[in-house]
């Protein structure tokens, strides 16, 4: 755990309403709120970070929050417990996930709320969707492995550590199946999975089998070039972008005719 730096400038930050919420992962998760820069919110967007010291700062650094600000969406960081500014709780995190989600049902209650995760917000957000508290209508899960061991294997001493834990902990381990809770998912109209050809860490054959695994309509993008969780740094970053809107449009249409 660092201490996290706030990226946006004083003037930015002031756009920006903090808050903070209790997780059953027994933390308190701090976020942030933006509303959009549009006169009539589409819809709230909460964005699950990857694992790193700049949790939720990634998304403000890469312009995500500029990206659905302008085009007509609340936004939504946070930190995952143990990173940025939240406390350590346990590695429950898809908890921190659904908290966050209720948070944004409380803030905005008469919108639909989506979520984009990647990497590490990505995978917990499948334990998160097939838990009846969540509030998330629809979704983007991008760059997920489809389970915990098959994207640390690579790392030889977290997995050590990771395997380490499975014996003491069984039952979470069967818990954090990513590809068997996306059988699970509760609530959302729709996920759009985001893979990359060039990603050395997640190869999209396990995009595939989170997609056949889904219970609910699903949509898959392909990027060309782009590193693990670095689409925005990428050749591929305006048709990216592009992908994004459409498919929160797309879906903020579908949840209004639902609702009419």
């Amino acid at each position: 755990m660092v201490k996290w730096r706030n990226p946006l400038t004083e003037v930015e930050q002031k756009e920006w309403e903090r808050f903070t919420v209790k997780s059953k992962s027994g933390s308190l998760i701090q976020g942030m709120f933006a509303k959009t820069v549009q006169q009539h919110p589409k819809g709230t967007i909460v964005l699950g970070h990857p694992m790193g010291k700049e949790a939720k700062g990634y998304f403000l650094k890469r312009n995500y929050t500029h990206l659905l600000r302008d085009n007509g969406f609340n936004t939504i960081v946070f930190d995952i417990n143990g990173f940025g500014e939240s406390l350590h709780g346990n590695f429950s995190y898809f908890e921190d996930i659904t908290a966050v989600s209720n948070k944004a049902k409380e803030i905005t209650p008469d919108l639909p709320i989506g979520y984009h995760g990647i990497s590490l917000g990505a995978m917990y957000s499948t334990v998160s969707f097939s838990d009846i508290n969540h509030k998330f209508d629809f979704a983007i899960v991008e760059s997920s492995s489809t389970t915990l061991a098959e994207f640390w294997i690579q790392f030889p001493f977290a997995y050590k550590v990771l395997k380490v834990i499975s014996i003491l902990m069984p039952k979470y381990e069967k818990m954090i199946d990513f590809k068997e809770r996306i059988k699970e998912v509760k609530h959302l109209q729709s996920i759009l999975y985001i893979y990359s050809e060039s990603d050395s860490w997640v190869p999209v054959q396990m995009g595939k089998i989170l997609q056949e695994n889904t219970n609910v309509s699903t949509e898959f993008w392909l990027a060309k070039t782009a590193e693990h969780a670095e689409v925005m740094k990428s050749s591929d970053k305006k048709v990216y972008q592009e992908r994004i809107l459409e498919f929160f449009n797309q879906e903020v249409i579908k949840y209004n005719t639902r609702k009419a």
